[in-house]
């Protein structure tokens, strides 16, 4: 079974220079909790793979992530969303650790522990590392706009390791893999009808060890 492996920061919610170091500052990116239920009525598996150095650099503490990643999920499930796992690796970028993307580290123990086959899974980011991180485990990858993907876009790493498409956003990510897949999306029988605009071709907490 194939899987969508989500980066958080500038894909789900908006991404911060300072960081997001509370629930006051996480903010969901248009369209996105939308997107989660797309992918949820389709019968995707979703997990998140963030890094998030700023734990290992002593500026939020674990116990504040997953308060976030508690309310995220509250939030994201009130929208019709389901998120099945997250990990997050909380190592400075100078720890050489498995886990930091663009290292697959993350993917392939989410792989192991839930049976996913990453040949036919996604991983979508808005970075060149997460792009990498995807195509080193296997995986089909989208880079999104949003966050610093349009900056990414660009960059000589994005060259080397480029993505199968790239999306606006969340929702156009989701939107293209779904016409890739032919999903059809199973709603509630009194749910309004639930339209895929059309696309151009071209819950655990685990710390990643």
């Amino acid at each position: 079974m194939g899987a969508i492996f989500l980066d958080r920061d500038g894909v789900i919610n908006e991404n911060r220079t300072d960081h997001v170091k509370s629930w006051e500052e996480f903010v969901f990116l248009p369209g996105a909790l939308t997107a989660l239920r797309w992918l949820n009525l389709a019968g995707f598996r979703i997990f998140i793979v963030t890094n998030q150095a700023v734990i290992g650099r002593n500026i939020v503490s674990v116990q504040t992530v997953e308060e976030i990643h508690g309310r995220m999920l509250v939030q994201i499930a009130r929208q019709g969303g389901q998120i099945h796992d997250i990990r997050y690796c909380p190592h400075a970028s100078d720890a050489n650790c498995d886990c930091r993307k663009p290292r697959p580290g993350m993917l392939r123990d989410l792989a192991q522990r839930w049976g996913v086959n990453l040949s036919r899974s996604y991983m979508i980011g808005d970075a060149w590392t997460d792009i990498a991180a995807g195509r080193a485990a296997g995986t089909h990858s989208i880079l999104v706009r949003t966050g610093r993907g349009a900056q990414h876009a660009t960059l000589p790493e994005t060259q080397q390791h480029p993505p199968d498409y790239v999306a606006n956003d969340l929702m156009g990510a989701v939107a293209w893999l779904l016409h890739q897949e032919q999903r059809t999306l199973v709603q509630p029988e009194d749910a309004q009808p639930l339209l895929v605009r059309q696309v151009g071709l071209a819950p655990s907490y685990s710390v990643g060890m």
